[in-house]
């Protein structure tokens, strides 16, 4: 059904049961409404199945059993010595908020863990993302170095030992007010400070948050780069010289990601359900779709890119900031291709490899720091 229901989606660029069904029906010439009742039933917790009143044993699809084969499939698909997991929240409607965990890769993001809680509903969200993270450990080979990026109101000191704990490497972004006390330094000091105008960028080791009760032992990365209203302030546990500031940049690709379950590729935002648990377990599909679709268009993407088809890369990549920056994103390209494989009567395309770019290194020039003091903390 798993498999049913990700082909469906992809083939019909919908997640609604009704229209999933009619294509499968007419593709496997079976009936609507038997198909249509396979698909709801999958969705559905054991008690509420056909049958179960009479006694007749039904299973529960535990949609959490899937996050680590999830990112082990991905894991296999690319073997990686680098990656990159961004965490973050999105609204569905106005009914749930989705915390998920993705997978970074070349401009969008691959959800591989995620919690669906309803809107409006008061407490923490700390017990989500502990799970989630600890769920996707087990997946992930002690030689892959993983960086967990995460935007300024997700951060908090727990969420950053945590991740320290299991092994991978915090790269979460906080408030350009907070303040940081360099090491070998008495006082604390701003980060607007640190970084007090475009083109300037700090990087050292020191205490973060002067409460004490808030302070973190961590390396402050920073830079203000032109493009952006103020600058990027991101704590890690790296040393000043194994990390760079711009690696924050692969966090907004979740964005993408987002976009592509929602209103870009799969229009989640239409969906009826009022049951959490439902909506997670729908979740499971859309995230096989979108594995197989970033999949397909990222292996097209590198056949253009060996100019097998240079006129087209030019097209895709014409207008893009930087070389390796697309103007179409894989997903969309993967649904291209998928569709022009069909039309000329060859077989579906499958997953067969994800080819991870290399983390950007580059950083704006620097300006003129303003604590003429702290060179030696300075990126040179």
């Amino acid at each position: 059904m798993l498999a049913l229901w990700s082909y469906g989606i992809v083939m019909t660029r919908s997640c609604g049961r009704t229209t999933v069904a009619a294509f499968l029906a007419l593709l496997l010439g079976r009936k609507a409404a038997t198909l249509a009742q396979q698909l709801q039933e999958w969705l559905l917790p054991a008690d509420k199945k056909a049958g179960a009143k009479r006694g007749i044993k039904r299973r529960t699809f535990a949609v959490t059993s899937c996050f680590a084969p999830l990112l082990a499939w991905i894991l296999r698909l690319a073997q990686p010595s680098t990656l990159a997991l961004a965490v973050d929240a999105s609204t569905l409607q106005d009914l749930f908020v989705l915390l998920v965990v993705s997978v970074v890769y070349r401009g969008c993001a691959i959800p591989v863990a995620w919690t669906v809680v309803p809107a409006g509903q008061r407490g923490s969200w700390r017990a989500c993302w502990l799970r989630m993270l600890r769920q996707l450990r087990t997946a992930v080979p002690p030689d892959v170095t993983v960086l967990v990026l995460a935007d300024r109101g997700l951060y908090a000191r727990w969420l950053f030992r945590r991740i320290v704990r299991l092994g991978w490497h915090p790269f979460l972004r906080v408030n350009a007010h907070t303040t940081f006390r360099p090491a070998g330094r008495a006082r604390f000091y701003r980060l607007t400070e640190l970084v007090p105008m475009v083109g300037a960028r700090w990087q050292g080791e020191g205490t973060a948050f002067k409460t004490p009760s808030a302070r973190l032992a961590c390396t402050l990365t920073a830079c203000w780069s032109a493009d952006y209203a103020e600058a990027w302030c991101v704590l890690t546990d790296l040393p000043p010289r194994a990390c760079e500031v711009t690696w924050y940049g692969l966090r907004s690709w979740c964005e993408q990601g987002f976009k592509v379950l929602k209103r870009g590729a799969w229009f989640w935002q239409h969906t009826r359900m009022s049951d959490p648990e439902r909506v997670a377990r729908l979740g499971m599909a859309l995230a096989v779709a979108t594995l197989w679709m970033v999949s397909v268009g990222s292996e097209l993407d590198e056949v253009l890119c060996d100019q097998a088809l240079p006129e087209l890369y030019s097209l895709l990549h014409q207008s893009a900031r930087t070389p390796r920056q697309r103007q179409v994103r894989l997903v969309r390209l993967g649904l291209l291709w998928l569709l022009v494989r069909l039309l000329h009567g060859k077989c579906v395309p499958l997953p067969r490899r994800l080819t991870f770019e290399p983390w950007p290194h580059t950083l704006p020039p620097a300006s003129v720091p303003l604590l003429l003091e702290d060179r030696n903390h300075s990126v040179s």
